[in-house]
């Protein structure tokens, strides 16, 4: 009986401070957004109420990290659906001003996204994604040095539970880390 109630304490203690099933690193509430998707049609944070989500912050034009970091979540899509495993990527674009719908829904299909739930998302000016992105997952998002059009930008994709809360974040240029990834969406579905 004693076992029982430790059990039963130690389920409530957990329930309350939002404990998962998985090591977490993070803690952090998205902000309410609705931003445009590549098939221009409104897509917010309420849309993703009640699902798993791994967000990631790219640009079509980057020439360096964003390119591991999109083939790595085109596999990560691969694996989750093998596994039979329900969960939305969110890629939000940090070059706003180049990245229409039209330009993301090309740069998703030179990937081989499966848009059913996978979004890249856009219209919005880069200061709302910049603070948007710090605020929200602390990740850095900074503009393009004079004479380039490469913004610096975290290289973490991160899980987002169905409440909306940042639990956890990976290496998104390490393909390594998509194993976790998978691991971490089963012991918490």
């Amino acid at each position: 009986m004693k076992h029982l109630l430790i059990l039963a304490g130690l389920s409530i203690f957990l329930s309350a401070c939002g404990g998962y099933p998985i090591d977490t690193t993070m803690s952090k509430k998205v902000s309410d957004f609705e931003f445009t998707t590549q098939d221009n049609e409104k897509m917010g944070l309420s849309d993703l109420e009640g699902e798993w989500w791994i967000a990631d912050f790219i640009f079509t034009n980057c020439t360096t990290v964003c390119l591991p970091m999109t083939a790595n979540l085109a596999s990560l899509q691969t694996m989750l659906k093998e596994e039979g495993i329900d969960a939305q990527l969110v890629s939000f674009s940090v070059d706003p001003e180049h990245d229409s719908p039209e330009v993301l829904k090309d740069y998703g299909d030179s990937y081989g996204a499966d848009f059913s739930n996978w979004n890249f998302l856009t219209g919005y000016d880069f200061n709302t994604i910049k603070e948007f992105s710090i605020k929200s997952f602390k990740n850095l998002v900074t503009e393009a040095p004079d004479g380039s059009d490469q913004v610096t930008h975290g290289t973490s994709f991160f899980l987002v539970s169905p409440e909306g809360e940042v639990i956890k974040n990976y290496g998104g240029v390490q393909s390594s880390a998509l194993d976790s990834i998978v691991e971490d969406l089963k012991k918490v579905q």
